[in-house]
């Protein structure tokens, strides 16, 4: 799934009732995908509505509604939908914190506990990957080390995210400036190609990542998605409500491997959703273990 952008709440659209078709909209979606619209947020999906509405020749909502349920094609009308209200907001090396106790502290001390078993091989996955630069990010940092830390080593790195915009867009590899912000020269000359107004990923870069649909609330997929040593999944539990956040994380536990962490966005917390994973403070960073037997993990609790 997709971080999704935050919309300021509207004084003035509190006052009316929302529209009875549009709470079951609303309620529709968060059975299919776990996200959550409070009523100071009806306008925002009214607003998304009213452009599938128009895409569709002017539809009623009440007709919308009935094409999202009964409607031969509904399934991909609920997919159209879905990429109207997951947009995504992220950059290239976001959180260098996270990166940094990453690549000094965690990798390492997991690398020990597998060589001790003849396992070379690293899994990591990147939940609600939106446009891709969380996931590049991670193989450019992994491409660095290729040759160093993790010679001898193969490793792996899937994303997934809700919206099929978003993947297409990570696919493609083009980004703007903007997402290159905080990007540091040396990767930026290495891994991107100045294309004028914008530029293009390093196919070295791109074929290391797997980019798929996923939807967190899929139990009968989350179950193909064992094995990871790390999760990233960063600012998109914000917008579940405490049932599907419980759901979701517990299914984050059972995908990683005993000793495996789970990075959430800087001010997200487990706090009160899941007491399985053990915290763990990092020089600016924090994350989450899955407790083992002997634990790798760096850091101190």
């Amino acid at each position: 799934m997709s971080t999704q952008s935050t919309v300021a709440e509207r004084p003035a659209d509190r006052k009316a009732p929302p529209d009875p078709v549009l709470i079951k909209i609303r309620d529709l979606i968060y059975k299919v995908c776990g996200i959550y619209m409070p009523d100071n947020k009806f306008y925002f999906l009214n607003d998304r509505c009213a452009r599938r509405t128009k895409a569709l020749e002017n539809v009623s909502l009440r007709e919308y509604y009935e094409m999202l349920t009964a409607g031969p094609d509904r399934e991909a009308e609920i997919r159209n939908l879905l990429n109207e209200i997951t947009v995504g907001e992220t950059c290239f090396f976001r959180n260098p914190q996270q990166l940094a106790a990453l690549r000094k502290t965690i990798l390492p001390k997991i690398m020990a506990v597998k060589s001790a078993l003849s396992f070379t091989r690293l899994k990591i996955w990147s939940a609600g990957s939106s446009t891709g630069e969380e996931p590049y990010t991670l193989a450019m940092l992994f491409l660095e080390d290729s040759a160093t830390a993790l010679k001898g080593w193969t490793w792996e790195i899937v994303a997934t995210d809700l919206n099929d915009r978003s993947i297409a867009k990570a696919k493609e590899g083009v980004f703007d400036n903007y997402a290159l912000r905080n990007t540091p020269l040396p990767y930026q000359q290495k891994y991107f190609k100045d294309r004028g107004p914008d530029f293009l990923i390093a196919d070295e870069v791109k074929k290391r990542v797997s980019f798929s649909r996923l939807n967190l609330l899929d139990e009968s997929k989350l179950l193909f998605m064992k094995g990871i040593d790390v999760i990233f999944c960063a600012n998109v539990l914000i917008y579940f409500d405490g049932a599907s956040k419980r759901r979701t994380v517990h299914h984050f536990y059972n995908s990683l491997l005993p000793g495996g962490y789970f990075f959430l966005g800087h001010s997200e917390s487990l706090f009160g959703v899941s007491d399985e994973f053990r915290l763990v403070h990092f020089p600016g960073a924090t994350a989450y273990l899955r407790p083992a037997a002997s634990p790798p993990g760096g850091g101190v609790k």
